[in-house]
């Protein structure tokens, strides 16, 4: 497994990627979050032009998961991480973030943070074993507020999220 920037032609092939890592949301009852669709391609055209996607590439250079984030208050905010169901358990999703992370490293910035479900075993319990830690409401920054409201906004609060953080 590679990981390296995302192309512009591998853009169809991360929302095909999102909308197949989205429908094991159906096995714990979120089917709004499952059956959500993925960014648009000029909104991940953003991140890739600004340097802000990678994707892991499997066979064939054939993009298996991605990375797409953005600078928040001093950290690389996380703003998607997925893997294709068919490549899971693979440490994809791990190997990505470690990759955001020298990025972020490397760009002066302190940390990676991220938003994510609790009760979801592949997000908040996962991000723990990974490192990540629940952000209480006084750590919060104010763009880590701006983005809790705008998924509130969404509709995301129906389930129980936090903001987490990796230094």
């Amino acid at each position: 497994m590679r990981i390296r920037p995302v192309a512009a032609d591998d853009l169809t092939a991360l929302q095909d990627i999102e909308r197949a890592a989205g429908t094991v949301f159906h096995a714990v009852g979120m089917t709004a979050i499952a059956e959500d669709e993925p960014f648009p391609v000029d909104v991940l055209e953003g991140y890739r032009s600004q340097g802000r996607a990678w994707v892991a590439v499997g066979d064939e250079d054939r993009p298996v998961g991605y990375l797409i984030g953005e600078p928040v208050d001093g950290a690389l905010h996380v703003e998607q991480v997925s893997v294709h169901p068919d490549f899971a358990h693979r440490r994809i999703g791990e190997a990505l973030l470690a990759h955001a992370a020298e990025r972020a490293r490397y760009e002066g910035l302190t940390g990676l943070t991220l938003t994510t479900f609790t009760e979801v075993p592949w997000n908040a319990p996962y991000y723990e074993r990974l490192g990540f830690r629940v952000l209480g409401e006084a750590e919060l920054t104010p763009g880590l507020r701006k983005i809790r409201a705008h998924e509130a906004e969404l509709g995301l609060d129906r389930w129980p999220r936090v903001c987490m953080r990796r230094d």
